[in-house]
């Protein structure tokens, strides 16, 4: 009976922590052929270059809206054969959580629904633009995170040392 009350006094203690997907949109979507139809003509030997971004933007008290930006540029020759550029957008209701929780939820959890989405947009826009299908590797948002955060946390220890050293 003790193991029960002390139990309920955790769950008492712990903080209402909720995590909940609103609506998943795509916000933009750009594609490009800049070398038009001569694309068509050369060998098909692409050079692949995947930009990754993403962006959160507090909406509401509890709401957040993030958003992935996948670029993706496809050289021949080192010419541009396409770009293809896709904004996917979300809405997410996070409560209970603040600072480093918080920002690992909106960095990692977030992108990591909408990566599909925007996967399966850039697919879809690579070969309407009559071009081989284009099925991008997972990404790991987690170790992304991960290593900004080492990132930020090693500048931050290089900027105190150069305060320390003048």
């Amino acid at each position: 009976m003790a193991e029960e009350q002390n139990g309920a006094a955790a769950n008492a203690e712990a903080p209402n922590v909720q995590f909940a997907m609103q609506r998943i949109y795509l916000k933009d979507l750009s594609f490009e052929t800049p070398m038009g139809a001569e694309v068509f003509r050369k060998e098909w030997k692409p050079q692949v270059n995947q930009e990754l971004n993403t962006k959160t933007s507090k909406i509401d008290e509890d709401l957040y809206e993030v958003a992935l930006t996948l670029t993706i540029t496809v050289k021949l020759e080192d010419e541009a054969a396409f770009l293809v550029e896709v904004q996917q957008a979300g809405l997410f209701t996070v409560k209970g959580l603040e600072g480093q929780q918080l920002a690992q939820v909106l960095n990692t959890a977030c992108p990591q629904i909408l990566f599909p989405y925007a996967r399966e947009v850039v697919d879809s826009a690579v070969t309407k633009g009559s071009f081989p299908a284009l099925m991008l590797p997972p990404i790991n948002f987690d170790a992304l995170f991960a290593a900004a955060l080492a990132q930020a946390q090693s500048q931050a220890e290089g900027a105190q040392e150069e305060k320390s050293e003048a």
